[in-house]
């Protein structure tokens, strides 16, 4: 059931593949920022699953963070996903991101339950 206060958290390591010097978004090996974002919607989408119908999927609409701390080679990031609010399709969350030692990120962010069929046929 999606209801406010619902939480999920996904973690990954630092590796070369995800840095800023590797995605393009900078020229140094820490944590990229884009990298961040995208741990942060994987977590609001663990919090999701289990509540969607078969044929459904949710699409992110929004999403505002600040980047905080930097994250270096080798480090855990975590992301947790909290539901804020649910009006119909739209889904709201508080996102957070750490590396074990602080908090390195922090915003908020929106998604949208789609018919995932639908969807694709509007392409």
């Amino acid at each position: 059931m999606l209801t406010a206060g619902k939480t999920a958290t996904v973690s990954t390591t630092v590796t070369e593949k995800n840095t800023a010097k590797a995605v393009g978004s900078g020229s140094l090996d820490v944590f990229s920022t884009p990298m961040m974002i995208a741990l942060m919607e994987q977590a609001a989408c663990e919090c999701m699953a289990d509540s969607l119908e078969a044929g459904q999927t949710s699409v992110g609409t929004q999403i505002n963070v600040a980047h905080t701390a930097a994250s270096g080679l080798h480090a855990t990031i975590s992301a947790t996903a909290t539901i804020d609010s649910v009006d119909g399709r739209k889904v709201s969350f508080t996102v957070m991101a750490s590396d074990g030692a602080k908090e390195i990120g922090n915003g908020q962010h929106d998604r949208f339950i789609i018919d995932a069929e639908k969807f694709m046929k509007k392409l």
